[in-house]
């Protein structure tokens, strides 16, 4: 039996993606694993809201933020006090002088190619670098979450391939489609969404192309006459926001744009019922969750070519536009929204696509790759 460590700092729903990762991660892995200990590393509140499953499940309040002085001291000292035998970092910010064997999954290198406002100080650039080369460079093995992102750690962080392992995420099962039609209708009514409508879910960053979006919905409402909302979910970044709006109102679109801000899973999973089209305009992803989902939900995607979504989607499963070109974006849009055929095309295609993305397939082999390390 061996000891392994898991970063959990980020577990939780409050984090996007790798929140995700990390909750499914762990609730796999204890389904199948009946051999190894594991010692999880926990942030407040999530250290308190965790209830290990078994005596073979230790939590650890470590309390060490991203890019602090404590993460580099206080959590490397934990690290060493639990004698792991193996660490997994679920992030690469990891203590730079943690030299024990170890595993890192980079889920994207957004930061490389698109900084954003958030790393316009010199200090947190130098940060950045010098924690996710470390991490990569120190680590028995690298998990990358796609083959893009495999290639851009190759390349950008000068990583031999044979040291990386790509291991896809999966889908939650809650995420599927909702038959309820009166819920939906009441969900509409609370968002002030007045008839079909176009979703976008995610982050607001510089990389998620959301005036991009912005732009193809005003072309589809003045050249090809498009009537329903464009309904953005996701929380206000206040870094972003102003851009957003500005942007919504100089383009006339402040009574056709909805901002959901958050909201909970079972809304989501509504909203990508309800939707006549999901738009994915993003410049560049590590994986790319929310077209599967879609999928999912059976709702027909339309999703940028850029990056890694060719690869997650599928060519068949979904429509594929140029990320740079609203045009493109609103032709492709509104062809899912006037045609029958091919979005019905899409939508069984994509029941087919979601079902090889599995969480469990993702603990089994993570799990297969913690016992490689360990022998």
């Amino acid at each position: 039996m061996a000891t392994i460590g898991i970063d959990c700092r980020m577990y939780s729903s409050r984090f996007t993606g790798i929140g995700r990762y990390v909750y499914e991660l762990t609730s796999n892995l204890f389904k199948i694993d009946d051999q190894n200990h594991y010692v999880l590393f926990f942030n407040d509140p999530e250290y308190s809201e965790f209830t290990p499953p078994n005596d073979r499940v230790t939590k650890v309040r470590a309390n060490a933020r991203h890019y602090s002085l404590s993460e580099q001291i206080k959590l490397l000292f934990l690290l060493r006090k639990y004698k792991l035998d193996l660490m997994h970092f679920t992030h690469f910010n990891a203590p730079i002088l943690f030299r024990h064997p170890s595993i890192v999954t980079i889920h994207d290198l957004t930061l490389s190619f698109y900084p954003g406002k958030k790393m316009t100080s010199g200090l947190f650039r130098h940060a950045y670098k010098k924690t996710i080369s470390s991490a990569v460079k120190n680590a028995k093995k690298v998990i990358a979450v796609s083959q893009n992102t495999k290639k851009d750690i190759q390349e950008i962080l000068h990583t031999d391939p044979s040291k990386i392992e790509v291991i896809y995420e999966g889908v939650n099962a809650n995420f599927r489609p909702i038959e309820d039609e009166t819920y939906k209708m009441k969900l509409k009514e609370k968002l002030g969404i007045s008839g079909p409508f176009l979703l976008y879910t995610g982050v607001w960053r510089t990389h998620k192309n959301l005036q991009n979006l912005i732009r193809a919905f005003s072309i589809l409402k003045k050249e090809y006459g498009y009537d329903g909302n464009l309904v953005i979910t996701g929380k206000h970044d206040p870094t972003y926001a102003k851009e957003i709006f500005r942007l919504t109102s100089e383009l006339a679109l402040t009574q056709d744009i909805i901002f959901t801000g958050m909201v909970e899973e079972l809304e989501l999973i509504a909203l990508y019922s309800a939707a006549q089209v999901y738009v994915f305009p993003s410049l560049y992803e590590g994986f790319g969750l929310p077209p599967l989902e879609a999928m999912q939900c059976g709702t027909p995607v339309a999703t940028s070519s850029a990056s890694c979504m060719p690869e997650i989607c599928g060519e068949d499963n979904a429509l594929f536009f140029d990320p740079q070109s609203p045009q493109d974006m609103a032709e492709k849009i509104f062809r899912l929204a006037s045609e029958h055929t091919l979005p019905e095309k899409l939508i069984e295609n994509g029941f087919q696509r979601v079902k090889q993305f599995s969480w469990e397939t993702m603990a089994k082999e993570t799990l297969a790759l913690y016992n490689e390390c360990l022998n």
